[in-house]
């Protein structure tokens, strides 16, 4: 597996030189500031669609790494192209993540960091190089409970994404669906 990339032609590249899966998406985590901080990025749903053209040509494999808040995120990555999708925000506050439970002002949170943040070099390298710069956020997330719950509420979303589509399994997805540029994905009359 290699990455991060965004474009079709990286995508070859790491294929030809030997990798299977292709991690596609900078800039779009949850907690990433890539694009704050470098200017650098790419919208990940023309990301997926570009790079899974080029990996699925060379019998390779794509990862959509990032951009997914709710359920139907993860079944356009899916109807993108992607082959496998990353969930860091959707999964992060679970029993199942690392890191202990806070009590902050009668509220449970847990951690979440970017692998790219302060916290992320700083526990895994020792420390944040002088020549880099920290490109993503540590924030609290409101304590989830088990995964469980979240699974299976991802898991409903796409099995009712593949009904509506008319695709019987979840590799089918990318040939039955077209995209639509939209300004408003939802009604949020009563939010």
């Amino acid at each position: 597996m290699a990455g991060n990339v965004v474009t079709g032609e990286m995508v070859e590249e790491l294929i030809l030189s030997g990798a299977d899966i292709v991690k596609v998406g900078i800039g779009p985590g949850s907690v990433c500031t890539t694009r704050i901080k470098t200017g650098v990025g790419y919208p990940q749903l023309s990301a997926v669609m570009e790079c899974a053209d080029s990996a699925h040509g060379l019998k390779g494999h794509i990862i959509s790494d990032g951009g997914c808040s709710c359920p139907g995120d993860v079944a356009k990555a899916f109807g993108a192209g992607a082959d496998f999708v990353m969930l860091g925000g959707m999964l992060a506050g679970h029993d199942q993540c690392a890191g202990d439970i806070i009590e902050k002002n009668g509220a449970k949170v847990k951690l979440f960091y970017g692998m790219s943040s302060d916290t992320a070099m700083k526990k895994y390298v020792g420390r944040v190089a002088e020549y880099r710069a920290s490109e993503g956020r540590t924030v609290e997330v409101p304590y989830k409970g088990d995964v469980e719950d979240t699974i299976l509420d991802i898991l409903g979303g796409l099995r009712s994404t593949c009904t509506y589509v008319g695709a019987t399994e979840l590799k089918e997805l990318s040939r039955r669906t077209t995209f639509i540029r939209v300004t408003q994905q939802f009604s949020n009359m009563f939010t």
